[in-house]
């Protein structure tokens, strides 16, 4: 039987991974096989300029968790693999999606945005999306475009009016 110690420790693990995944808007499932310490600390940095950050855990202290939470990933967690947690529901999934076109060691699996589970095409999807501030930027882009042709129609009125 299994010391008490032990199984202490490792229903922290589970109750940890259910609380990040929890409390994450994004939880993206990865393989690192492959990726040597500096591109792993590399990551690492990446992720946490965009409010993300990873961790291993055993995969089945992350299947319990998740079976838990009533999520079924056990098909993916096979092999080693990292869940990386995110405040964003795309900032995650960008940073390892550009880091995984120039490290090919590093594949992502699946993810959970926003409690749904998503596949490796819905993941590349979402990384294709503009960031926040793209987004902002094009909104900013076409409002300023509204105001600048309503001037100029006004400003043509104006002329007409005069004549």
């Amino acid at each position: 039987m299994a010391n008490e110690k032990i199984l202490a420790k490792k229903q922290e693990v589970i109750d940890e991974i259910k609380d990040r995944v929890q409390n994450s808007a994004s939880v993206i499932l990865f393989d690192y096989r492959g990726i040597t310490d500096n591109e792993a600390k590399d990551l690492r940095v990446k992720l946490r300029e965009n409010g993300a950050d990873y961790k291993v855990y055993k995969n089945t202290l992350m299947a319990r968790a998740l079976s838990d939470l009533k999520i079924d990933l056990s098909d993916n967690l096979v092999g080693p693999s990292a869940m990386a947690f995110g405040e964003d529901q795309i900032g995650a999934v960008k940073v390892l999606s550009d880091f995984a076109k120039t490290n090919q060691a590093l594949v992502l699996k699946v993810g959970i945005i926003d409690g749904e589970v998503s596949d490796k095409a819905k993941l590349a999807a979402l990384a294709t999306i503009p960031s926040r501030e793209g987004l902002l930027t094009m909104l900013a882009g076409g409002m300023i475009g509204l105001v600048k042709d309503l001037s100029i129609c006004l400003d043509l009125y104006a002329k007409q009016k005069e004549e």
